[in-house]
């Protein structure tokens, strides 16, 4: 049986357009919330080190399945630095954020995530800021791999990182001659 079956289909099909998008910010939503509640379980059983790595591991995979599967979802044909930062504002990733910005310029751009959600619920929990940097770090990299292989990532701010108070992480992707 293929999925998304043809009731599936229909069924959401016949939802108004409004909920539809409730919808998907809903699933967006709830995959970010397992994703902090099987990193907290990992982190509290065998502490932020090896739940880090599990982490790390599971978006290095997770980066790579986005970009492709945006690429051809939004028929996205160039390959430069705007193309990809295009690609990289439908990731689940980015749509989880609230406040973030992006800019391309030629062979460089820059995504920038100015309050991180994530960073936000542990902080509010009483726990400490996420030290993301190697999680997020190659998330983007086998994103960008995959998207284009002679586009480069840089990380200019990302905790453990010391960052302004105005930006959590920040991102540059230049396009190699």
């Amino acid at each position: 049986m293929s999925w998304p079956t043809q009731n599936d289909l229909r069924m959401m099909r016949n939802m108004p357009r409004e909920t539809l998008l409730k919808l998907l910010f809903s699933y967006v939503k709830n995959l970010w919330r397992v994703d902090g509640l099987y990193f907290l379980g990992i982190e509290e059983e065998f502490g932020t080190e090896a739940a880090t790595k599990v982490d790390a591991n599971c978006w290095k995979i997770m980066g790579k399945i986005e970009s492709r599967e945006l690429k051809e979802t939004l028929g996205i044909k160039n390959n430069d630095v705007a193309a990809l930062l295009q690609a990289l504002g439908h990731t689940t990733w980015a749509l989880y954020q609230t406040e973030k910005e992006s800019e391309a310029s030629g062979n460089r751009g820059v995504f920038r995530v100015k309050r991180c959600r994530t960073q936000e619920t542990r902080i509010n929990r009483g726990l400490s800021e996420f030290p993301c940097k190697k999680v997020r770090f190659g998330y983007l990299q086998s994103f960008t791999e995959e998207f284009n292989s002679n586009i480069e990532v840089a990380c200019t701010t990302c905790p453990p990182s010391p960052h302004p108070k105005d930006v959590m992480c920040e991102w540059v992707f230049t396009l190699r001659k």
